[in-house]
């Protein structure tokens, strides 16, 4: 028997600063409207019979909304389909944002090890950023989205 083939994207959520957007608080990146901008977008631009098709894997693995990386699973006859949705994506929630592939893996193994490397670099330069302003508890925080990546599965 074999198994269901996947692919697993790692993907950063640009939030546009620049851009007008509906409200005045910042938009916090979670599995749920990631996960609603990117079916939005297929049903957009794939329609239905588009969406069906891939949601059957597609699934939102991971986000941290500290980096806005999140991993992505998706079957491998269909990840090619929700990739051009996912760049076709403006906005989740009212809030300009851009995806930016950062790397493709076929397995779970190999998508942990690229993650944990994003994941370390992206908070390296969240601490240069920030500053002084940085407490114990987002660093707490940022090592619970790490262990979160390592206990992942399919």
């Amino acid at each position: 028997m074999v198994g269901f083939k996947n692919r697993y994207m790692i993907m950063e959520v640009f939030l546009d600063p620049n851009k007008d957007h509906v409200g005045n608080d910042p938009i916090i990146i979670t599995q749920f409207n990631v996960s609603k901008a990117i079916k939005d977008s297929i049903l957009l631009n794939f329609g239905e019979c588009g969406l069906a098709s891939s949601v059957g894997s597609f699934q939102v693995k991971h986000v941290n909304p500290i980096t806005n990386l999140c991993i992505i699973r998706v079957s491998r006859e269909e990840y090619q389909k929700v990739w051009s949705a996912i760049t076709m994506v403006r906005s989740i929630g009212n809030y300009p944002v851009i995806f930016n592939m950062l790397d493709l893996s076929g397995s779970i193994k190999a998508c942990k090890t690229a993650a944990l490397k994003c994941e370390e670099l992206k908070f390296e330069q969240y601490k240069l950023t920030i500053g002084d302003r940085l407490s114990t508890d987002d660093t707490q925080r940022m090592h619970n989205y790490l262990d979160k990546i390592k206990v992942l599965e399919h």
